[in-house]
């Protein structure tokens, strides 16, 4: 079940902004952040889980299928790495992790609106994995578009005021005049947001 509360009101539950837009920002904020009784170390496991799930904008059944696909990965790595490096490689977190959307649900709608294509092909599925050389590319009917003329003023401007860079993401290598990403690498424990405490996370799921 995804929330339906107002965004801010999750924000304060979880006392960060959890959306990445200045609309969320609690730092200006008059209201005080919603406070709950003396927790419990299950219920620190639970806060983590719910903030962590609402970044990425994820239902729980969703969330939850995560951790299980990393309990079963053979591949090298912890559980936590592996769930998050997952989590990274979504095609919505990557449009965000590029600059190309202002939230993880603008890049979703993106995706789902059939923008942007994978390896050439079409897609509209946010929730795709990308690996390694893959080239993520807005498609051409949408390069007139007014939504994205601005986007590529924004990021040029960007650019100039970072040393040429329009990400700071390291594991993927992005044209700007494009709207185009390559996939250089696999995103390691440092490119994680470190506001996630996925240890409490897998404590929750492994109980």
């Amino acid at each position: 079940m995804r929330y339906t509360w107002p965004k801010k009101k999750l924000c304060r539950r979880e006392g960060i902004n959890l959306f990445g837009t200045e609309k969320y920002d609690l730092s200006q904020s008059k209201r005080t952040l919603l406070k709950s009784r003396k927790t419990s170390e299950f219920g620190w496991q639970l806060r983590k889980k719910q903030m962590a799930k609402r970044m990425f904008g994820l239902s729980e059944k969703q969330f939850a299928a995560y951790y299980a696909k990393a309990v079963k990965s053979k591949t090298p790595g912890t559980t936590w790495d592996k769930m998050l490096r997952m989590l990274e490689l979504r095609i919505d977190n990557v449009l965000y992790r590029a600059n190309f959307a202002r939230t993880r649900m603008q890049s979703r709608q993106f995706v789902s609106h059939a923008h942007f294509k994978l390896n050439w092909v079409n897609i509209d599925v946010p929730s795709i994995s990308v690996k390694i050389w893959d080239v993520i590319e807005l498609r051409d009917k949408f390069k007139e578009s007014p939504l994205y003329k601005s986007l590529i003023e924004e990021l040029a401007e960007f650019s100039k005021e970072n040393k040429g860079a329009v990400s700071k993401t390291k594991w993927i290598e992005v044209d700007p005049k494009n709207i185009k990403i390559t996939i250089k690498a696999l995103p390691e424990n440092e490119d994680f947001d470190q506001v996630i405490d996925i240890q409490k996370i897998i404590e929750f799921y492994s109980k």
